[in-house]
Formats: structure tokens, C-alpha cells, sequence
């Protein structure tokens, strides 16, 4: 199959929404063709000064357009792909195609694996004091909260090559239970920091049973 595509240096997983700016003139002439021919595009993540796994996303709204013709657009971010070919600029277009294929989407996740992951997660916002939620637990999934979790930008590339449901909850309960660990070593060391200089009650040794050397 071929897409047109928007390479960008950003990781973008199935469900989610996708606000770009569209700026230059080959992208803005990228939209223009979504919206006339109902089509799809998609963004493969450029990293290491290499393309080979994106996201198709589908055009959802042009929300603004600016005076210079740039964008203000949402997309709904829907299947992972592999890029088999890349084409620089598609054959009498002004932006970039290519041949992908998609990921085969594996959902073999069982409910205590998606629990577990949902727990440490909730356990992480909490050692950060911040709010979790609202996350309905009948949709929560491997995508749901994955760029909240401080996933660097290569662990979110990892994830999103992996197509089973169930390697891709391990993989992100390895990476919070790591987090979490280092954490709380964080917040201990924090705690007797404070707690030097403080007054406290020592409880007097007894020496009868101390040998001299």
C-alpha cells in the first residue's frame, strides 16, 4: 500500500488525537488532497536520521487557517506501520510517499496484566503527587497513558514496534516498576536529608555487654 507521508520526529500511538500545524507549502498541499479525496497519511518516526515505523492517521478537522495558508489541523492517530519504500516526493505530488504495510495489531493481553500496569501507573502519580485519572479501566490499554508515563522519546519508538498487546503491557510495567523503584530510593534519601538537625530521642547504649579489644 502507498501513503502519502509526514515524517516527523515525534511517536504517535493508535487512538490518539494528533494536533500539527501545517506550515509548509508540500504539507498544506498534503491536507488539501485528505480532505478533497477522503484519504489517510502517515507519519513515520524520524530518528537516527532513519524512517521505518509510523502511524497512519486520518484527518479528523482543520480547526484554523492562517492568512499565509498554514494549518491548524486534528488527526486521529490509527494503525502501525512498517515503511517498505521511501519516495522523497510521490509521483506528481509536492511531498513525500512511500510503500508501507501495516503491523499485524495482536491483542493478547489478559485482565491482570492491563491491572498490574494500570496500579503501577496509579502508584507512580501518586510518589509524583500528581493527578490520575479520569482512565476508565474497560478502555485502558498499552496506548492509553503511554506518553505520561516519562517514556523517553526512544522507549516510545520501541513500543510502538511491538505489535502484541501483552509484550507491549510487560514492556511498560518493566519501565514503571524501574521508575518507581528509583523513586522511592529518591524519596528516602530525601526523608533522612530533612530529618538531619532534627531533634530526635536516642535510646542510651549499654555498655556491659561491649568487650574491649
Amino acid at each position: 500500500m502507498v501513503l502519502p507521508l509526514f515524517p516527523l520526529q515525534s511517536v504517535f500511538f493508535p487512538g490518539e488525537s494528533v494536533p500539527l500545524h501545517i506550515f509548509e507549502e508540500r504539507y498544506k498541499q498534503l491536507i488539501r488532497d485528505c480532505r478533497q479525496e477522503a484519504q489517510t497519511f502517515g507519519i513515520p518516526v524520524y530518528i537516527e536520521n532513519t524512517i521505518a515505523y509510523g502511524t497512519e492517521v486520518q484527518l479528523k478537522d482543520i480547526v484554523n487557517t492562517y492568512a499565509d495558508g498554514s494549518m491548524d489541523v486534528v488527526c486521529v492517530a490509527r494503525q502501525v506501520f512498517r515503511v517498505v519504500r521511501f519516495q522523497p516526493v510521490l509521483e506528481g505530488k509536492s511531498y513525500p510517499g512511500g510503500e508501507i504495510r501495516f503491523l499485524d495489531a495482536v491483542n493478547d493481553a489478559v485482565p491482570v496484566q492491563t491491572e498490574a500496569v494500570y496500579q503501577a501507573c496509579r502508584e507512580l502519580y501518586e510518589l509524583m503527587d500528581l493527578p490520575f485519572g479520569p482512565v476508565k479501566r474497560e478502555l485502558f490499554n498499552s496506548y492509553t497513558l503511554a506518553h505520561k508515563m516519562g517514556l523517553s522519546f526512544e522507549q516510545e519508538y520501541s513500543l510502538l514496534q511491538i505489535p502484541g498487546e501483552a509484550a507491549r503491557l510487560d514492556f511498560l510495567l518493566d519501565h514503571l516498576r524501574e521508575t518507581i523503584r528509583v523513586l522511592q530510593q529518591l524519596n528516602e534519601t530525601r526523608e533522612r536529608i530533612e530529618m538531619n538537625g532534627h531533634f530526635r530521642n536516642f535510646d542510651p547504649l549499654d555498655f556491659k555487654d561491649i568487650e574491649p579489644e
